[in-house]
């Protein structure tokens, strides 16, 4: 059984309101995810998210269970997605064999019993970032290549937000149960992402920031609209967003990031908005 997990429990905005920056960062940060040959976890009780990730560079690297979940294997009741954030890799699902380039996709379904996690070249290896959520249905097991993304362009100059949207495990792609995941590659110059900022009350979501330079970082900004916060991160870290936070970045330089949500739908563009001016 894999014990590297820390569990993290739901904070409502009271709480939150009342915290200082190391109260926040040890609740809604995760700032260790990748590690050689060990599967590090974070389990969100925010609609049980689970966040992880694997660096291998040895022998194939198995998707063992955790305490938290009390199943016989992983995903006897969740769905994976798995985004390739490092050199080239394997995922062996169920005996079949996907190869992930950078920034390639891999969703599997409910009801594998056997993945394992490898890198080709153990000296530059691979750098799988995870996210699980729970499933009521077995759906196929899928790669999603950039190229196969639905692509949305945003942004303008002028505002500093001109991005690239790589919408990857969502379904207008693939089916699932209720894991999104995507995308989002801003351009030299801009360094605003998801503002005007929203939130959205029926899904929770997850930011991994990574391409940040060194000396570089993100300023993540959360919390009640009318109440905000912000959270420092560097290059490879990740943010869990509740349900009723805003969720918005400002780079000192242009970066990339991966969102992953679930929640009570699937509708990408189920969102409150809010007004720049109404910030607080």
């Amino acid at each position: 059984m894999n014990k590297n997990i820390k569990v993290r429990y739901a904070a409502s905005p009271r709480e939150v309101k009342g915290m200082d920056t190391n109260e926040l960062r040890n609740e809604f940060l995760i700032s260790d995810i990748f590690d050689n040959n060990i599967i590090k976890w974070v389990y969100s009780h925010y609609d049980r998210y689970m966040t992880g990730g694997v660096s291998p560079n040895s022998n194939d690297i198995f998707l063992d269970i955790v305490d938290p979940i009390k199943s016989n294997f992983f995903l006897e009741r969740r769905e994976l997605g798995i985004i390739n954030v490092g050199q080239k890799g394997s995922v062996l699902v169920d005996g079949k064999k996907y190869i992930l380039d950078y920034k390639e996709a891999l969703y599997v379904g409910r009801g594998v019993e056997n993945v394992y996690f490898n890198s080709h070249d153990n000296k530059n290896p691979a750098k799988f970032y995870l996210n699980s959520t729970l499933a009521h249905k077995s759906y196929p097991t899928k790669k999603i290549s950039r190229e196969e993304a639905e692509i949305v362009e945003m942004g303008s100059f002028e505002t500093a937000n001109v991005r690239t949207i790589r919408k990857l495990i969502v379904n207008s792609i693939i089916k699932t149960c209720q894991l999104q995941m995507g995308i989002t590659e801003l351009k030299p110059g801009s360094i605003w992402n998801t503002m005007p900022a929203h939130y959205h009350d029926r899904r929770m979501e997850v930011y991994f920031y990574f391409e940040i330079p060194e000396n570089n970082a993100v300023c993540h900004f959360m919390g009640k609209p009318n109440e905000t916060r912000h959270i420092w991160l560097q290059n490879d870290q990740a943010i869990i967003s509740p349900p009723w936070s805003i969720h918005s970045g400002s780079g000192t330089c242009n970066y990339t990031f991966i969102w992953g949500m679930a929640g009570e739908n699937l509708d990408y563009g189920d969102m409150d908005h809010c007004k720049i001016i109404d910030l607080k």
